[in-house]
């Protein structure tokens, strides 16, 4: 049996202060006995920019404190170094961080003192979705669970959430269209995908890390489960239009995909096509189970587009 940790973590470090990370920042801040430190580049912690000079004004006015290293260019045994003086490390560097990085975070983090480590999985089931799946980055993260799992000295926690709601409504990514009145359906009408707004993952994350019998395993959140068609339903209801209806079924995304094999987006589009792994029930998420109020697609839009 694993040890259990103390139920209050000594010290929190998070890699990174984009979306997601400023999210969980901000949670883990609101929680005064946590002490908490984020992980910048040099560069974010120079900048003259007004963006940049605000988030480190925000993250100052939040008492977190601010740590410098590099995930690129910093050697694992200097990431280790740092990692050491912490009780729990959450990775919020995602792939923008480039390949490689998960899995250079994570044999840093097993180098180190931490107790606990967190690494960005923040997305799809990858154990279901297995190897060699449309979206070849995904292969990284399964090598991240197998470094985990192969060992007992580091605990971890793997906190699947889906995909960003708001990625449903991305033009790039092409399911919600409104510039064209366009909403298309990956694989079809019934396949499904679960999805939790940042604010909601760093919400859950928080409650997470203060719950010590939660050791060594995928926790599941779901801010919303629903299908494509259910989705262009509630465009049609929520923004009184009467949208468009476009399945691109998995022949034609894998089509379009070795045609283009190198378009993140088209990988991204054909492994939820796929329906594997992408979706699970929202009454058995980690959320539900514990009755904490999430956003829901419904919710999603009438806040954001009306």
């Amino acid at each position: 049996m694993q040890p259990q940790i103390s139920a209050i973590p000594d010290s929190i470090l998070v890699l990174g202060a984009g979306e997601l990370g400023m999210a969980v920042l901000r949670e883990l801040a609101a929680r005064p006995m946590l002490r908490v430190s984020v992980m910048l580049r040099p560069s974010a912690i120079d900048a003259k920019s007004d963006s940049k000079r605000q988030l480190l004004e925000e993250l100052d006015a939040l008492g977190i404190h601010v740590v410098s290293a590099d995930v690129t260019n910093d050697s694992e045994e200097d990431l280790a170094a740092l990692f050491s003086g912490f009780h729990t490390v959450v990775s919020c560097l995602g792939f923008a961080a480039g390949a490689g990085i998960q899995l250079k975070l994570t044999r840093a983090a097993l180098q180190s003192d931490l107790k606990r480590y967190l690494p960005w999985q923040f997305g799809v089931d990858y154990d279901v979705i297995g190897r060699g799946s449309p979206q070849n980055l995904f292969d990284e993260q399964l090598d991240v669970r197998d470094l985990l799992r192969a060992q007992t000295r580091v605990q971890w926690l793997i906190i699947s959430t889906g995909m960003f709601t708001s990625f449903l409504f991305e033009p790039a990514f092409g399911v919600v269209d409104l510039g064209q009145n366009i909403v298309r359906a990956l694989g079809s009408w019934d396949t499904a995908v679960t999805v939790t707004t940042p604010e909601d993952i760093g919400h859950l994350v928080a409650c997470i890390l203060l719950e010590p019998e939660l050791v060594n395993q995928v926790v599941f959140t779901a801010g919303d489960t629903i299908t494509y068609r259910q989705l262009a339903d509630a465009v049609d209801d929520l923004l009184h239009r009467k949208v468009e209806r476009v399945e691109l079924t998995v022949p034609a995304l894998k089509a379009d995909l070795a045609a283009a094999p190198d378009d993140q987006m088209q990988k991204y589009r054909t492994v939820f096509a796929e329906g594997k792994g992408v979706a699970w029930p929202k009454t058995e998420s980690y959320n539900a189970n514990r009755q904490i109020t999430t956003v829901t697609v419904a919710e999603w839009i009438k806040r954001h587009l009306r």
